[in-house]
């Protein structure tokens, strides 16, 4: 099972998704938003594919994904969406997020470390994809 082993883990991102969150990080708005910086230093080192040809179990916009926090045994059901969307209350959780940056483009036992608002530490590992916007067909979404 992939960990990060002090290198993130190689990601997978929809040319789809990649168009829509460049052009939203083009964002005057945007432009030198810490978590925007975060997010495109994430889609530097991602493997850009069709949606058509992106593996069901991969973290795309959209996605509905079980995780568990394996430092704190403790589930989460998310669906990783742009900001405009998010509802944390709905388990609706912005790419624009820590959460949801380290997110994208992990697949099925990935896991990733990272640090919440106020320093509490979190190891997310993916152990399941519910709904892929890309391997529902759904191109539209």
């Amino acid at each position: 099972m992939p960990t990060n082993s002090g290198l993130p883990p190689s990601i997978v991102v929809s040319s789809r998704d990649m168009a829509r969150l460049e052009a939203m990080l083009d964002s005057p708005a945007l432009s030198r938003h810490p978590a925007a910086v975060a997010l495109s230093q994430e889609l530097e080192r991602a493997q850009v594919l069709p949606p058509e040809e992106i593996p069901a179990g991969i973290v795309t916009m959209h996605s509905r994904v079980d995780c568990v926090d394996e430092l704190h045994d403790e589930q989460h059901s998310l669906t990783l969406v742009y900001p405009h969307e998010a509802d944390f209350d709905k388990g609706r959780v912005s790419v624009l997020a820590p959460v949801g940056s380290a997110l994208l483009g992990l697949s099925v036992g990935q896991t990733i470390d990272w640090t919440a608002p106020g320093g509490r530490q979190l190891r997310l590992r993916v152990t399941a994809v519910h709904y892929q916007p890309e391997a529902a067909g759904d191109f539209h979404r």
